[in-house]
């Protein structure tokens, strides 16, 4: 995905992930003091949360393509 890193790119790689990871597991664990949860945070979770396994598996393992 990030093939203007050169020899950096597993680097870029791992920051990215634990970044997006960040970024889905906070949008989807995220409750107010209620207990509600917000639907803009649970999107974007959702959407980090496909770019981290996309990145994962394309990039990193190795083990699928997407297009």
């Amino acid at each position: 995905m990030f093939e203007f890193g050169g020899e950096y790119e597993p680097l870029i790689n791992i920051i990215f992930l634990i970044v997006t990871a960040g970024v889905a597991w906070h949008g989807i664990r995220f409750r107010d003091a209620e207990g509600n949860t917000d639907f803009v945070r649970l999107l974007f979770g959702c959407i980090a949360a496909v770019f981290f396994f996309m990145v994962l598996l394309q990039d990193v393992l190795g083990v699928a393509s997407f297009g």
